[in-house]
C-alpha cells in the first residue's frame, strides 16, 4: 500500500479506528497508512484541523498549509511545462476565465499529474540511501527546465 501524504511504499505506520468495537457493524478496516511518522502526524494534524472547521469552532477558521519543501517547489516548476503545453494547445491568446469546463480540467488534468509523477519520480529514486563508494547520480528536479532553453513562450529575449 502507498502513504496517504506522499505516495512512498507504506512502512508498517497506520491508523486505527477505536470508535467503535470489533463486533460493531459501523467499525470497518481503514487503510490511512504511511510511510513514516512524519507522514503520518501530518495527515493527522491536517485531519484534526479539518475536524474542527467541519465542526463549526469558533477559533478554527481555516485549515492550516504547510509550507512545500524544496523537493515539492521543484515539482510544482517542473509542473510549468505541462501547463504551459496544456494551455498552448488552448490558445494562449484565450484568458483562463473564457476557458470552457472542459479546457480547465485539461489545464488542472496536466498540473495534477505532472506534480503527482514528480514527487513519484523522486521518492522512488530516494527511497533507498547511497551506496558508499559509489557516485551519486544526479538530481532530475534540479534543473526542471535543463530541456527549455528558449522554448518558454511567455518569455521574451530583448
Amino acid at each position: 500500500m502507498k502513504c496517504w501524504v506522499c505516495k512512498r511504499q507504506a512502512r508498517g505506520f497506520g491508523h486505527n479506528d477505536g470508535r467503535h468495537k470489533t463486533g460493531d457493524p459501523r467499525r470497518y478496516p481503514i487503510d490511512w497508512v504511511f510511510c513514516s511518522r512524519r507522514c503520518q502526524d501530518v495527515f493527522h494534524a491536517l485531519y484534526g484541523n479539518w475536524l474542527r472547521v467541519k465542526e463549526g469552532h469558533v477559533d478554527s477558521k481555516e485549515v492550516a498549509m504547510i509550507d512545500p519543501s524544496d523537493v515539492e517547489l521543484a515539482a510544482m516548476k517542473q509542473c510549468l511545462k505541462a501547463f504551459g503545453e496544456a494551455a498552448g494547445e488552448i490558445g494562449f491568446a484565450k484568458p483562463l476565465g473564457d476557458y470552457s469546463e472542459a479546457e480547465a480540467l485539461r489545464v488542472v488534468d496536466a498540473i495534477v499529474t505532472c506534480y503527482t509523477e514528480a514527487m513519484v519520480e523522486h521518492h522512488e529514486e530516494t527511497k533507498f540511501p547511497p551506496v558508499r563508494g559509489m557516485t551519486p547520480t544526479p538530481d532530475p528536479m534540479a534543473s526542471p527546465f535543463a530541456d527549455l532553453e528558449d522554448d518558454l513562450p511567455w518569455e521574451t529575449k530583448p
